[in-house]
């Protein structure tokens, strides 16, 4: 069978597979210095004879989607790269899509390598976005490689997308799909230790912003805290969250204590210790759930702020304010009964002689511009696990890897079509 010889081509080449995903982690590519690893995965692609497209993403272009939440105002030196493997016809098409771009290492003293090692150690390979996602995207290119070195020829187009911006809400899977590459299924490799999530929530970071009045601290009865009346907006929103998730019932969710969380993860507030504090700024994440639209989640949070400030006198007049800003991830779901995901269960089992873990995303991704924008089907499933992203001595088990290489392989395979 054709995938036999795909799979014995992926165990014959996983050291040139560790060594090209040691080459990806040793270029830094925080979010404006993706000019260098895009250089690697270029090579790569044009050593496998793909189509390649390359091309900086255009603020103005993006500005012309409702999902463009700008992170940058200019993405000149971060270019996105695409390369095409045209199938005979006849087939379906795929996207192959994952981010190149990784957040910064952070506290490099509680790092045992340098962040930036691309170091192997004893079957794993150290670094930041060795699991988030660099990993996964080696398998991607393994998986395409070995179809071509064992002559399977494809009937379907895979589109290989390496992507940046997704670490900031998905400027580059953005451009590509306004750009036009669309495709009849999609796979993005996220570290979800190999199950499968076909339901990714959403999330959107919002500020709140509480007035005061500034008085003496030795008479601080006489201002109006700031500080008090933010406590009041928290536990309000803390309710909420409360309400929003026990609204929830899909069994996917079962394992999450909090499907949609309400993270409120910084607080600014006052100038001088002896001073009553008259401005408090709360900014926070909130999830929005795969059924949700993020409309109604934003009007839903500042129904909340309103309602609590209505309720307290001093709120009553100088009222809580709510705006939201930053970062977006679109939710995005799949049903179970869709083809794609019977090829993909099909595929794991193959591989793994076991059937695949389904479970709903507790972070965004890329995949719901994907599928709002691009109404391309979407699944998440990669190797290496959420624990190890974004920490310090990150790393991904090259056996993973490995396995979900063959799995895109057989993927590849089933979904595309092949010609003798």
């Amino acid at each position: 069978m054709s995938f036999s010889k795909a799979s014995n081509y992926i165990d014959s080449n996983t050291a040139s597979a560790v060594e090209l995903l040691s080459r990806l982690v040793q270029q830094a590519s925080t979010q404006g210095n993706e000019q260098g690893v895009q250089a690697v995965v270029i090579e790569k692609l044009k050593s496998l004879g793909l189509e390649v497209d390359v091309w900086d993403p255009e603020y103005s272009v993006l500005a012309t989607s409702l999902y463009f939440v700008p992170s940058r105002n200019n993405f000149g030196g971060s270019p996105n790269v695409v390369g095409v493997l045209k199938g005979t016809g006849g087939g379906k098409s795929i996207i192959l899509n994952g981010h190149i771009d990784v957040v910064p290492e952070g506290d490099r003293t509680k790092w045992t390598h340098d962040p930036f090692s691309g170091k192997v150690v004893d079957g794993r390979v150290y670094g930041r976005g060795t699991t988030d996602m660099k990993g996964g995207n080696v398998s991607m290119l393994l998986a395409i490689e070995s179809l071509i070195r064992s002559g399977i020829r494809l009937k379907g187009d895979v589109i290989f997308e390496s992507v940046i911006e997704e670490e900031s809400g998905g400027a580059g899977t953005l451009a590509a799909t306004l750009r036009g590459y669309k495709a009849d299924a999609a796979i993005i490799p996220e570290p979800t230790n190999m199950k499968l999530f076909i339901k990714q929530q959403g999330s959107m970071w919002f500020r709140v912003t509480v007035e005061g009045r500034s008085a003496h601290g030795g008479t601080r009865y006489e201002g109006v805290s700031a500080i008090e009346k933010a406590v009041l907006v928290h536990q309000a929103i803390l309710q909420l969250e409360a309400r929003r998730n026990a609204r929830i019932t899909d069994p996917l969710y079962k394992n999450i204590p909090i499907p949609v969380p309400i993270n409120m993860g910084k607080i600014q507030g006052g100038s001088w210790p002896s001073s009553v504090a008259d401005l408090v700024t709360i900014e926070g994440r909130i999830g929005v759930a795969p059924s949700e639209e993020m409309e109604e989640v934003r009007k839903e949070l500042r129904a909340c702020v309103q309602d609590i400030s209505n309720q307290d006198p001093w709120l009553k007049d100088h009222p809580a304010k709510v705006e939201f800003f930053g970062a977006q991830w679109v939710p995005n779901a799949l049903e179970e009964t869709h083809p794609f995901v019977g090829v993909m269960k099909k595929s794991f089992e193959a591989v793994y002689q076991k059937p695949v873990r389904i479970e709903a995303s507790p972070w965004g991704t890329d995949g719901g511009l994907l599928g709002k924008v691009g109404g391309i089907p979407t699944l998440i499933i990669g190797p290496g696990e959420t624990r190890m992203a974004h920490y310090p001595d990150e790393y991904i088990e090259v056996k993973e890897m490995i396995g979900a290489a063959k799995v895109f392989s057989r993927l590849l395979i089933e979904w595309c079509g092949t010609n003798p």
